[in-house]
């Protein structure tokens, strides 16, 4: 019996499994399938070609916008790490006047809907002059307070004797948190990276409400513009450009996958 169960689980797991990666699978093959083809079910193409890539790379600067994409989405990943352990590390660690107040702040922010700031945040950058501007697309999201919570209640699980330590041999703060804190804390900080790479890199509506210029376009912007002009012709056109915008996300995962999953394994852990 023990046997059977233990079948039936990974019988389960398995078909649960290609149940999700089945699409995906489908869309990597549709991208290589020459039209008459694409709307088969099956997984490897008859005749295999590169025509969708070469329609895409022709019809749109996609280079340009995979780079942009890779600037904006990589400077607000390390930004958020920066910025944000150096909070988390202050609201878990340090005393000062105002700290509850700042506490409330965070969670504060967690309850507003990002949509309610559209407007604000639209007209602050217009006053500013930073409309299709690198700055419109990454100085709103160079702070977020979900990752500054995830931080500070992991700060708090490390000893403090280990701060005492740092500080008695004449450690400054901010070297105790990116020499001591850094290394113990690489699961939040991996777990925060690679969710704060992906919202970034994925974002499509404030690129569109700030940035009008093509070679100032994200890879998700400028295909959205090129879809809805009718720019893709044909859908493997569009499914090789969406295959362009996942890969970059699967590649980050798959390198910090490991300290991924040890976040949330430890996440659950008491003590």
């Amino acid at each position: 019996m023990k046997t059977l169960r233990r079948i039936a689980l990974y019988t389960g797991l398995t078909i649960a499994a290609l149940t999700f990666i089945y699409p995906f699978l489908w869309m990597a093959s549709a991208t290589f399938k020459p039209l008459s083809e694409v709307g088969t079910i099956a997984l490897f193409p008859s005749h295999a070609t590169l025509d969708n890539y070469r329609t895409m790379w022709a019809r749109a600067p996609f280079g340009r916008a995979l780079l942009n994409s890779m600037f904006v989405a990589g400077t607000i990943t390390i930004s958020v790490l920066v910025f944000g352990s150096i909070t988390a590390y202050s609201m878990a660690r340090l005393r000062f006047r105002g700290r509850p107040v700042l506490n409330a702040a965070t969670m504060g922010v967690l309850l507003v809907p990002g949509q309610l700031t559209l407007i604000p945040m639209y007209t602050l950058i217009v006053q500013f002059g930073w409309v299709d501007t690198y700055a419109a697309l990454i100085v709103p999201y160079l702070f977020n307070a979900t990752a500054i919570l995830m931080m500070r209640q992991f700060f708090l699980q490390i000893p403090q004797s280990l701060i005492d330590s740092a500080r008695m041999d004449g450690m400054g703060e901010m070297r105790i948190l990116f020499t001591i804190f850094w290394p113990l804390s690489r699961p939040v900080l991996s777990i925060v990276a690679i969710f704060t790479f992906m919202g970034s890199w994925n974002e499509v509506l404030w690129p569109l409400l700030v940035v009008r210029e093509q070679h100032l376009m994200t890879l998700p912007q400028l295909l959205t513009v090129f879809s809805l002009g009718g720019g893709a012709g044909s859908i493997g056109v569009s499914l090789a450009s969406a295959m362009v915008l996942v890969v970059p996300v699967v590649i980050a995962y798959a390198i910090l996958q490991r300290n991924f999953i040890e976040s949330m394994a430890s996440s659950g852990v008491k003590g």
